[in-house]
């Protein structure tokens, strides 16, 4: 199952609805992955460009997208950025192609 890195910033009037009342919202997190037959690997809050952090498991890269726009949709959040990782395994394998792959850089012309 692949795995994917979110990062998120939450509006303003989120971080004040979280002031107002603290929330944990793993809960609400693994069951909409789960929706989709994904689970919450981790979440962790942050600080600095992005207020919180999570990794999650989903089925593909349509599903992982189909989770951004839903919540991206609602207003919350002022970024939401979903990156999909690879495993050790996969990346010596993306390395291995790449090393037989026949690519020359453009050159500037005199």
């Amino acid at each position: 199952m692949p795995s994917y890195l979110i990062q998120l910033s939450y509006s303003h009037e989120t971080v004040a609805a979280f002031i107002k009342k603290p929330q944990d919202r793993r809960e609400a997190i693994t069951k909409l992955v789960g929706q989709l037959g994904g689970v919450l690997v981790g979440s962790w809050f942050s600080f600095g460009e992005y207020d919180a952090v999570l990794v999650i498991d989903g089925p593909d890269n349509i599903g992982a997208a189909a989770i951004s726009m839903a919540v991206t949709s609602t207003g919350a959040f002022k970024s939401f950025k979903t990156t999909p990782l690879l495993s050790a395994e996969e990346g010596m394998a993306a390395m291995k192609k790449a090393g037989k792959l026949n690519y020359k850089p453009p050159t500037a012309k005199k």
